[in-house]
């Protein structure tokens, strides 16, 4: 996978911006201004692809057990975050997606009924 796959398909989520809060290398994807997605550039300029999702605390447990690439999030809640460790191999892209897609939804779904309406009229 290629960051520019992951930046599109986070980018065509409803409500959804890109930013560098942090530092210069971290890309942050939020909807309406709540973070759901983050990577390091550096790493994937160095070969070291991995990206930090939301997840549902008792699904992060059942991906962390049947992959080896899917770790408690790096600096992150280790409860509520997850580590994908692209640039091992094992994932396919399509789990990432759908581990994004998680992110997006638990993210939304957090959210005030106010906000969700707002996304809804995007």
């Amino acid at each position: 996978m290629h960051i520019d796959q992951l930046r599109e398909y986070c980018l065509n989520k409803k409500g959804t911006t890109e930013e560098f809060p942090f530092d210069e290398e971290t890309l942050v994807f939020k909807v309406l201004g709540k973070m759901f997605a983050l990577t390091s550039l550096k790493r994937w300029e160095g070969g070291e692809a991995s990206i930090n999702l939301k997840a549902d605390p008792e699904y992060s447990e059942e991906l962390r057990a049947e992959y080896n690439s899917i770790r408690p999030g790096f600096h992150m809640s280790k409860k509520h975050w997850n580590t994908l460790y692209i640039h091992e191999g094992e994932l396919q892209p399509k789990l990432i997606f759908h581990l994004i897609d998680h992110s997006y939804d638990m993210v939304v779904k957090g959210m005030t009924k106010k906000m969700r309406d707002s996304l809804s009229n995007i």
